[in-house]
């Protein structure tokens, strides 16, 4: 199956001609289709569109098929259900992070659009899949005269969301953010008592959605822990374990309670986590999410079309991740999260300069940074050892070797991952079009306040979420 999926992405430009004559075809057959019946085809005609797709495509007859959006890499044979790709999860060597050994599927998508007509991946994304569709033939829907559901909008003014977070992005002061890992535990002072190192040191904390696919207090409920504590927090919905339906109800839920920030993600595969048992959701992908969200704010109503009484008011953001193969594709889906309605991106961790100005250079040429917040992902890494894991194990994460080394010639490694952590932040804080950093530090916590201090990076300003705590705005904002 895989060389048989690799051959039609390699001819994608050929495939597309033929469904093209296909179509044609299958038009001119409409009236010989209704007099026999439309849904009288449907098992016949299915059964021979899976033989000859599932043969070229390994299709799993989704029922709303998006080869012609995926560059003739049916997006249906991806383990997280990614239909807006490549996730952030892509190795170095361009396979997937789930299955060993299995090139992305999104990764192929890419390379098969090149050669389309269109020349690249479209850029307002893909609806998310119809699951009640699953084994009908789309070619009788051709016949019907049906269409899929318009995708959504690529370009829409974004409704005020009263987030601090975003008043102060958008008057151009340098942000920092960090992540803030929810407890192991169902009381609500463990998550209080770790909230002391982030005070007078940081804008905003993210708070993780099952990190790592591993199960730990929810993030909307730590979320509004952190609002209520007087801290701007940053939800993340990870669409690995919730349907469109929970994951909406979330949304409108967290708004109600106050979270105005959110940060959209496909989330780690199931198989990354200490419970590979589980079912990997995947009923929408990071782009699908923020095109959901977009749409529950800015027009009042849910994916199925039902109107909203009262829209939620968030501030939209994504992750990326430009160390993950290819690059090219990184900038493509970069403009396929702005289009989705990202208004801030958060990065992996940065570890190499001159790969970041690389990107940053990119984006610019594009404008990109005009169009969105990008905060580069930093933190300090404790010795050589955690390194050399993160580089291997990691998805996205590239670590130049010179740091490595560094860390291990050290006399004291972790106070020397500080230093690096210090020194990058610095060189970032120069590169035109970062909008602020991101930082990463799991057990560092306590090192966090002199990794800012020491930095600079608040250029004496008081972030947003002071030292006395309160939720007073500062005059940056």
């Amino acid at each position: 199956m895989l060389l048989m999926r690799s051959w039609s992405v390699r001819h994608a430009g050929l495939l597309e001609r033929v469904y093209r004559a296909l179509e044609g075809v299958l038009r001119a057959l409409r009236p010989l289709a209704r007099a026999i019946g439309f849904e009288r085809l449907q098992k016949p005609m299915a059964g021979l569109e899976s033989a000859i797709k599932g043969f070229l495509f390994d299709c799993r007859m989704c029922g709303r098929c998006a080869l012609s959006l995926s560059g003739m890499s049916c997006p249906m044979n991806c383990p997280k259900g990614v239909r807006n790709g490549p996730c952030g999860g892509v190795r170095a060597d361009g396979t997937c992070e789930a299955l060993q050994g299995m090139p992305c599927v999104w990764v192929e998508g890419w390379k098969g659009s090149l050669c389309m007509s269109s020349g690249r991946l479209p850029l307002a994304p893909s609806a998310p899949a119809e699951w009640n569709l699953a084994g009908r033939s789309t070619w009788v829907d051709v016949m019907a005269g049906e269409k899929a559901p318009a995708r959504a909008a690529a370009e829409a003014p974004p409704q005020p969301s009263g987030s601090r977070l975003e008043a102060l992005m958008q008057s151009g002061v340098f942000a920092v953010t960090a992540e803030f890992s929810p407890p192991d535990s169902a009381d609500a002072a463990d998550v209080l008592a770790r909230v002391a190192p982030f005070r007078g040191s940081v804008d905003a904390l993210n708070v993780t959605d099952a990190s790592g696919a591993n199960c730990h207090m929810s993030s909307l409920s730590v979320a509004v822990l952190l609002t209520q504590a007087g801290c701007e927090a940053v939800m993340q919905v990870s669409c690995r374990d919730r349907n469109r339906i929970a994951i909406q109800g979330d949304l409108l839920g967290a708004a109600a309670l106050g979270v105005r920030n959110v940060l959209c993600l496909t989330g780690d595969h199931v198989t990354n986590g200490d419970q590979p048992g589980a079912r990997h959701v995947g009923d929408l992908d990071s782009v699908s999410l923020l095109a959901t969200a977009r749409g529950m704010r800015d027009e009042a109503r849910l994916l199925s079309g039902r109107k909203l009484k009262v829209a939620p008011q968030l501030f939209l953001g994504a992750a990326d991740t430009p160390s993950a193969p290819p690059f090219e594709a990184r900038i493509a889906r970069l403009r396929r999260k702005i289009a989705a309605g990202a208004q801030f991106i958060q990065t992996q961790y940065c570890f190499d300069i001159g790969e970041f100005e690389r990107y940053m250079r990119a984006v610019r040429e594009e404008g990109l940074h005009e169009r969105l917040r990008i905060l580069i992902g930093v933190g300090p890494v404790g010795s050589a050892k955690t390194a050399r894991w993160l580089r291997a194990k990691v998805p996205g994460v590239h670590i130049p070797e010179a740091v490595v080394k560094r860390l291990e010639q050290a006399a004291d490694p972790r106070e020397e991952g500080r230093r690096i952590c210090i020194e990058l932040i610095r060189e970032l804080r120069e590169i035109p079009g970062i909008a602020g950093v991101h930082i990463m530090a799991p057990k560092q916590d306590h090192l966090i306040p002199s990794i800012v201090a020491e930095s600079g990076v608040l250029a004496g300003r008081a972030p947003l979420f002071g030292a006395q705590g309160g939720r007073s705005v500062c005059a940056a904002a």
